[in-house]
């Protein structure tokens, strides 16, 4: 047993679950957790400068490593309401969080306090759970269980809420553990009898089709997936913001399906009569709810960690509880001593052709010359020839960067961390700068809009103090371009609060002693990007876009102003 103050015993619980990185921002609430972190040399501390830009650093980071990543916000109050915004896209990505906040005096609450907020009321909502810690010899029980909660199928985003007093308290502690003393290291398979009427029913398909998404993806399932897809001979596309689960180069790879997909995927989904929905919930991204995006008459198998996804939005003929790359490796198994149906073959062969089709049209230049206007699709095509096999590209919401999901290769899964599901302007950058300290070896690449990296541009000081040499592309057209274009289209262009004055960004990123770069040419991008990729620090590139290649992405939310 040792005598330890609640901020040293923090950290202690940190470092016995094999923390190595904590994102955070310091304030006088947590003082004692920053000083128990100045002598934790096995703990990389990056200092952020805003709460909600280091929550999607640790998003990154847990995206990319697999751990959870860990967010210390200083300050109860404003500190932790900064925290929301991360974490509600945590939230929806499935992303394993730990945020620990500051939080106001055992003997202040209720009495209108400085800085004083219901810290476990407002985090409820965007949390898989949130605790406040209530005796300081408690902390690594909290802190375990924040831990286990987190990365518990599904995963998401927790909070500890630790007042200053408990922090400031001491206790005395024993041992704090290993995690495989108290935390499930095993994940289920799929029922054998539904595994087998599953492999009969693709075996019998025309027009099979498997979609996968984050199930596999987080489990780096892309093996067993692409061996099941082979075993079938059916062609295997993923829900959007998970292109990356598969390498993008095996010949039976379709790409994304969906609104936010291509059109090759899409219409694959569209016209299949068999659906293995492999660790995807079918949801708003991938169909918009709607059997525009999925065939009505298909029917569907359904692999899911998470039971109550399973038919949520579709009615299955067969659904499966499991972890889906476990259930892929069940369902290839009972494929090997079935007859798959002939009428498959010619299915895979015609999909195959229009693939092909499809990517040869991508590379086939239509700049008029090279003083043309950049086009979104230019800048696509330049990445694809010039980022490394190995890059992890980060994207930002607004309809730039989304065209682009489907656009770019992607060969290592994580290679592809995006906002979809909560379409958060201002992720990419932070995310980047996350991913980047999880996979120092690899490239990240972020793609963001002029106005979101207006927003987090900041964390540049980030970047350049902590050594996180990431490349931010700033796709620059000087305004809100999905607003913009819903104003174009369904308001009589009537333009109000869509123009954004920029400094130039490359000038900004040098101010910083980070290094900047412009692009004013389509023929300039591969050069510069190139550069910017091998110049050893921090890097911005500001691209200016096209400003009319403006693009209304949810016409569909605009029906009622047709014609108007």
């Amino acid at each position: 047993m040792k005598d330890l103050t609640g901020g040293k015993a923090v950290v202690e619980a940190l470092r016995a679950e094999d923390v190595d990185c904590v994102f955070g921002l310091i304030g006088s609430a947590t003082m004692e957790v920053f000083d128990a972190l100045y002598d934790a040399n096995d703990v990389r501390f990056v200092g952020v400068r805003d709460e909600r830009t280091g929550t999607h650093m640790a998003d990154g980071y847990a995206r990319v490593s697999g751990k959870a990543g860990v967010i210390l916000a200083g300050q109860n109050g404003p500190g932790a309401t900064n925290l929301a915004t991360g974490l509600a896209q945590a939230a929806a990505a499935y992303s394993p969080v730990v945020s620990i906040a500051g939080a106001l005096s055992s003997a202040h609450i209720y009495r209108d306090a400085f800085q004083e907020v219901d810290q476990q009321a407002l985090f409820k909502p965007v949390t898989k759970k949130t605790w406040t810690v209530t005796q300081t010899a408690r902390v690594p029980e909290m802190i375990r269980e924040g831990f286990r909660t987190a990365l518990s199928p599904r995963q998401g985003p927790v909070q500890i809420n630790v007042p200053r007093d408990i922090l400031s308290d001491s206790a005395s502690f024993g041992d704090f553990g290993e995690p495989k003393s108290y935390r499930n290291m095993s994940a289920p398979l799929g029922d054998a009898d539904l595994v087998s009427a599953a492999a009969q029913l693709l075996a019998s398909a025309h027009r099979p089709l498997i979609i996968v998404g984050g199930g596999i993806k987080q489990t780096r399932g892309y093996r067993e997936a692409l061996a099941l897809a082979e075993a079938l001979g059916a062609p295997i596309a993923t829900s959007p913001g998970h292109g990356d689960a598969l390498p993008c180069d095996h010949p039976l790879y379709a790409g994304q399906v969906g609104p936010r997909g291509n059109v090759v995927a899409s219409r694959l989904a569209r016209e299949a009569d068999v659906i293995l929905a492999l660790g995807t919930r079918l949801g708003f991204n991938t169909t918009f709810y709607s059997y525009d995006n999925i065939n009505r008459e298909a029917r569907i198998i359904q692999v899911e960690i998470e039971p109550t996804a399973i038919g949520r939005f579709f009615p299955v003929d067969i659904g499966i509880w499991g972890d889906a790359r476990k259930v892929a490796r069940q369902i290839t198994s009972d494929l090997g001593g079935l007859k798959r149906n002939a009428a498959a073959e010619g299915w895979t062969t015609q999909f195959k052709l229009d693939r092909k089709g499809l990517l040869e049209e991508r590379d086939r230049s239509t700049d008029a010359d090279a003083g043309a206007p950049i086009q979104p699709d230019t800048l696509f095509r330049a990445l694809r020839r010039v980022l490394p096999r190995n890059s992890i590209v980060t994207m930002d919401a607004g309809t730039l960067c989304l065209q682009a999901t489907d656009k770019l290769n992607y060969f290592e899964t994580p290679a592809l961390l995006t906002p979809l599901d909560f379409g958060l302007v201002g992720f990419s950058f932070a995310c980047g700068l996350g991913a980047k300290a999880a996979a120092p070896e690899r490239p990240v690449v972020s793609l963001m809009g002029d106005g979101g990296f207006g927003m987090t541009s900041s964390e540049l000081s980030t970047a350049v103090s902590c050594g996180l040499n990431t490349v931010t592309i700033v796709m620059n057209n000087h305004c809100w371009g999905a607003e913009k274009a819903y104003q174009r289209d369904f308001f009589g262009e009537r333009y109000i609060g869509a123009d954004v004055l920029n400094p130039p960004y490359d000038k900004l990123a040098e101010l910083y002693g980070a290094r900047g770069f412009r692009v004013e040419r389509p023929d300039q991008i591969d050069a510069v990007v190139t550069s910017a990729l091998e110049c050893g620090k921090p890097a911005v590139v500001d691209i200016q876009m096209d400003p009319n290649a403006l693009y209304s992405f949810r016409r569909d939310s605009f029906k009622h102003r047709a014609g108007k």
